[in-house]
């Protein structure tokens, strides 16, 4: 081949690499949750660790923060302490941190003994999972959190670890 063959072809895989980082940018950013997703999600019937049902009733009017994430998963272990710290930092603001654990309950109860947090958790499981998928999470993947506002609309969410100030920031943005 000759070199006018040569740059052709570079050019040709830098422009298809480009194309893919950007297509790939798109394809992997969670979606806003709908209203539909929203109601579905409050309306679950949601059990504790110990199988006791969590009243989402409660969850409502609040600035929810929805964290969906697995005792296996090390992202998610690793920012579960800036969400607990978070919770109670806001708590008196009407802000409600929950935890969806896709994971087994015995896992749940089983990490909660080493890591306990200062909000909710409830079982997700398969349902949990799908469930996840329905607010946006388009890759199923974890941790992934999604900030519901008082009147019960989707204001943020994000895919993989949250940093504490980023959400703190989303926090004050909609008290």
């Amino acid at each position: 081949m000759n070199r006018r063959q040569w740059l052709t072809i570079i050019a040709i895989g830098f422009f298809a690499l480009l194309a893919g980082v950007f297509s790939s940018h798109l394809i992997n950013q969670p979606q806003l949750a709908s209203e539909v997703a929203i109601e579905h999600f409050l309306g679950h019937d949601w059990q504790d660790p110990d199988g006791k049902p969590a009243n989402s009733a409660n969850w409502q009017g609040k600035l929810l923060v929805v964290n969906f994430w697995a005792s296996w998963c090390p992202p998610c272990v690793e920012e579960m302490p800036a969400l607990s710290r978070l919770q109670t930092e806001f708590k008196q603001q009407n802000v409600l941190f929950v935890g969806i654990g896709i994971d087994s309950p015995s896992n749940i109860r089983e990490f909660l003994k080493k890591t306990p947090v200062a909000y909710p958790i409830v079982i997700g499981g398969i349902d949990g999972s799908n469930i996840s998928k329905e607010m946006g999470n388009t890759q199923g993947a974890l941790p992934f959190t999604v900030v519901i506002n008082s009147q019960g609309k989707a204001v943020s969410s994000k895919l993989g670890k949250i940093s504490e100030d980023e959400l703190r920031s989303i926090i004050k943005a909609n008290l």
